[in-house]
């Protein structure tokens, strides 16, 4: 087993990575190079502005490469509860957000031509436990009428009719759902961005930002500094660089991810008929989908720890043992990768973009990266250009998280309060 990422170790990576030093001006500095800012950055330059990427890293490897390679429409939130919470109109604003989310990402791949694998799969939401599927249950009809009619109850009468597992009680379907390669995507959306005219630095962490007037702010990276008359953070749940405030409304969660050796025809029949995307219900719940070269992809919170190499194979071996209470007809089978790493969710696990102190800002994904990055990243180009009502998540308050000061000392009771709610729930 590899401790390496499935999506980098198989596509051909970015190339086109500006050089020389970060100086000069430009119209918006994108501070991220993940998903979110590689698709403000392309949408931004298509504008006509002129555009610089700071990537601490490498563009695409970070929280946007630390996922199962879902495209899930539908929000992690049970919808009625959100409806309650938020109202009618605001909860079906959200969820269709979601939806347009989606979309978003296979119009890019379209226009780019991006060959990453992108399919309309669908993605069944299985109860752990029987009063999961209650809920669901409940909560359907007005899901169903209200916003989304491409939804269906599965119960557990039906359910080996998704996935070849006793484990479940039941499911949602959601239709709209797609699924695609994460690096060859990554690596795709990065040069859309360049041949649309932005600039992307890797290994060019900011380390001092000053604002100068308004939007405008002068950035400090060890590769130089440049003044910018707008700014995007998209930085996720980084750990490093003057974004307090955006770490002290972060909780920085653990995900991973492994990927078995190729499966038979049979092994990979009897598990996921469908090949659908799939998610359970539980707190610390799993995630899995079957790849286009037949293997499984299986993730989850695993551990909540920091990620390096034995961290990173004790999750290995807690998915392990996950994989194989769902699909005991896969003992035996080898892991090629394990890899993951810190994500970034809020609170109420909604994300949040807006404006803050001059600061334009997209994150907090909460396990809806793939799709809802891209579509943010979209939407916050418009919104930097003029068109504020082109933000589908203004308007939503995001107080500090009590006791949350940056650093994540608090990550193992986290873990604690989600295993006793799985067990209580």
């Amino acid at each position: 087993m590899q401790l390496a990422s499935y999506w980098l170790e198989t596509c051909q990576p970015f190339t086109g990575a500006a050089t020389g030093p970060v100086e000069g001006r430009a119209d918006v500095v994108v501070i991220g190079g993940g998903f979110t800012g590689l698709s403000a950055a392309r949408a931004l330059a298509r504008r006509g502005a002129s555009v610089v990427v700071l990537e601490a890293g490498q563009v695409a490897a970070g929280a946007s490469g630390r996922n199962g390679g879902h495209v899930n429409n539908g929000t992690s939130h049970d919808y009625a509860a959100l409806s309650a919470r938020l109202g009618a109109d605001h909860a079906r604003t959200l969820y269709r957000a979601f939806d347009d989310a989606v979309d978003t990402v296979e119009r890019i791949v379209r226009e780019e031509q991006i060959a990453c694998d992108f399919r309309r799969c669908g993605k069944i939401k299985l109860a752990a436990k029987p009063a999961h599927y209650e809920k669901i249950a409940r909560s359907f009809d007005l899901l169903h009428g209200d916003c989304d009619a491409e939804t269906d109850l599965i119960p557990r009468a039906r359910i080996r009719e998704e996935v070849g597992s006793d484990l479940f009680h039941g499911g949602l379907l959601y239709r709209k759902s797609a699924q695609m390669h994460m690096g060859r995507f990554g690596a795709g959306l990065a040069d859309a961005a360049a041949r649309a005219g932005a600039r992307l630095f890797e290994n060019a962490p900011v380390t001092a930002l000053a604002r100068r007037n308004g939007a405008a702010h002068r950035l400090t990276t060890p590769r130089g500094s440049i003044d910018a008359a707008q700014v995007l953070v998209a930085t996720g749940p980084s750990r490093e660089g003057p974004f307090a405030w955006f770490r002290r409304r972060i909780v920085p969660v653990g995900s991973f991810i492994v990927v078995t050796e190729k499966l038979t025809p049979a092994q990979r029949d009897s598990i996921m008929p469908t090949r659908r995307n799939a998610t359970t219900t539980r707190h610390i719940g799993n995630y899995f989908r079957i790849s286009p070269d037949d293997r499984l992809i299986w993730g989850g919170r695993a551990r909540f720890a920091m990620s390096n190499p034995t961290s990173d194979a004790k999750s290995g071996a807690v998915l392990r043992a996950q994989l194989d209470a769902a699909f005991p007809q896969l003992r035996g089978v080898g892991l090629d990768y394990c890899w993951g790493g810190i994500v970034d969710m809020t609170e109420d696990r909604l994300p949040r973009a807006g404006e803050h102190e001059g600061l334009f800002y997209a994150m907090g994904l909460s396990g809806h990266g793939a799709q809802m990055s891209v579509h943010l990243g979209q939407q916050m180009a418009q919104a930097m250009a003029g068109e504020q009502g082109a933000n589908p998540l203004r308007g939503l308050d995001w107080p500090p998280i009590a006791l949350n000061y940056g650093r994540p000392w608090f990550l193992p009771f986290v873990g604690a309060w989600y295993r006793l709610k799985d067990a209580l729930e």
